[in-house]
């Protein structure tokens, strides 16, 4: 059984903040770990996702492990060293601020049986950096004069809106 641990120190949040984030993912598949993480809206997500990925490349790499059998077997936050601040206040006092810090731990483990995924991640491809200077010409077709006069005369649409209800020159 294959073991690969790594470790984050350092990280600027909190570890209460973390811990949230860390505890959705613990005991998950590398592919649905992943899937959710890429999903929530937390800050601490990103930081989370990149150690996971390092992990697995390292568990790939390193261990010659499946990346489909990797589960993760804990994840523990703790803190780290506090920064101190100070915020000034009334009548020449000051107000210590903690600025803290986490330092995070991931165990990967693999599994030995393989769980089919539940999650395609679908990662954005970068876009083309030559781009084709060939211009589509639409055929035209014959209009007859009429058409062409009546489409000059009309008048574009004004667009409506809530200050040109409210600042009408007329009055209602």
């Amino acid at each position: 059984m294959i073991k690969e641990t790594v470790k984050l120190n350092d990280l600027r949040m909190a570890p209460r903040k973390v811990r949230l984030v860390a505890n959705l993912i613990k005991g998950l598949t590398v592919n649905e770990a992943e899937a959710q993480l890429l999903v929530m809206t937390k800050r601490a997500a990103l930081p989370l996702l990149k150690l996971l990925r390092s992990a697995v490349a390292n568990a790939v790499h390193n261990k010659k492990a499946a990346a489909d059998k990797l589960k993760i077997e804990t994840i523990l936050v703790n803190q780290g060293p506090s920064l101190k601040r100070f915020l000034p206040r009334a009548m020449g006092r000051a107000t210590p601020i903690l600025k803290r810090t986490s330092h995070v731990v991931l165990v990967l483990v693999e599994k030995e049986s393989k769980s089919a995924p539940r999650f395609n991640i679908i990662s954005k491809k970068p876009k083309k950096s030559k781009k084709e200077n060939t211009k589509k010409i639409k055929p035209k077709s014959p209009q007859p004069e009429k058409e062409k006069e009546a489409k000059k005369e009309t008048k574009p649409k004004e667009k409506g809106g809530f200050f040109k209800k409210m600042f009408r020159r007329k009055s209602i």
